[in-house]
């Protein structure tokens, strides 16, 4: 595994900022770790690349505990918290070379600056001072550093914190490509993203994990069967769905589309069917209500 927590507890004084959490990321995997504000997710990525002490449990990655190995896990982790620390003083490709010192790139570091810059879209801003970047570009530099020393993990903290749209997605789709070949923890508030970029999700309260499963099983989980959307070739009258004697509510969603509340999920679909018949009505589509990852984000997070 790139990454295995165990029984990991982080306690401040009488707050238990992490409690008791367990999870493990394979190498190719780009996963989203969600909690609102407080629940202990920079904590957690903290204690995984050893800017953290543990109160309990353990944090390996590529097999090397974080507190007995720090260095061989340091040398193995790029990671890009979420202030994101750098010397606003010195000149994009002076912070490079800095960074790579302190990786002992050697002869290689030229080369590996070069391709950084050109991966994260810092050509053109290479020669300016990083206090002179926009809040965007200063991301970038940030992502240049955490994957400088090409590590076999990434931990990033809301990396796209401050960029614009067409940003965002050339970040989005450089991490999905790093992401083939290394192992990914970001965390963001943007569901958008993170449905764009992972394939499974951990999602965090109070310091305790809630989910942790692929987004599409987290949908169908709590997709509620009793409740169809349906869409008709033309325009229906509300009162029209009395007739129906499976259906207890009906609520317009505009567009000739109607949300169906149903006491009994299956017989449903076979009687609308039958009452579009009768009055004269295409049905142009009909489904079970699924939730977005909002929605069962705000649901576990409550």
């Amino acid at each position: 595994m790139s990454i295995k927590v165990t029984s990991l507890s982080k306690v401040y004084d009488t707050q238990k900022a992490v409690d008791n959490i367990s999870f493990e990321l394979k190498k190719g995997e780009i996963v989203g770790f969600l909690g609102p504000n407080g629940a202990g997710k920079s904590t957690t990525m903290k204690i995984i690349t050893g800017y953290l002490p543990a109160t309990s449990g353990t944090a390996e990655v590529c097999g090397f505990d974080v507190q007995e190995k720090p260095m061989d896990v340091r040398k193995r982790v790029g990671y890009l918290p979420e202030a994101n620390p750098l010397y606003y003083e010195m000149y994009v490709r002076e912070y490079l070379e800095f960074t790579a010192g302190i990786h002992k790139l050697g002869k290689d570091s030229k080369k590996r600056i070069e391709e950084m810059i050109e991966m994260t879209g810092l050509t053109k801003e290479a020669h300016k001072k990083i206090g002179m970047l926009s809040k965007g570009y200063k991301q970038r530099v940030g992502l240049a550093q955490a994957m400088l020393h090409n590590p076999e993990v990434l931990i990033l903290d809301e990396p796209t914190t401050g960029l614009d749209p067409n940003q965002i997605v050339e970040i989005r789709d450089l991490i999905k490509k790093i992401g083939a070949e290394k192992t990914v923890l970001l965390s963001t508030h943007i569901m958008q993203e993170v449905q764009a970029m992972c394939s499974r999700v951990i999602i965090i309260n109070n310091g305790q994990i809630v989910a942790d499963d692929s987004i599409t099983h987290l949908q169908e989980a709590s997709t509620r069967q009793d409740v169809t959307i349906v869409s008709f070739d033309k325009a229906v009258d509300q009162a029209q769905f009395n007739s129906i004697k499976n259906v207890s509510s009906a609520e317009s969603l505009g567009e000739n589309k109607w949300k169906l509340v149903s006491k009994n999920a299956e017989e449903l679909p076979r009687e609308l069917m039958q009452w579009a018949l009768d009055h004269h009505l295409t049905i142009t589509s009909m489904h079970s209500e699924v939730h977005s990852l909002e929605d069962v984000f705000r649901k576990l997070t409550k």
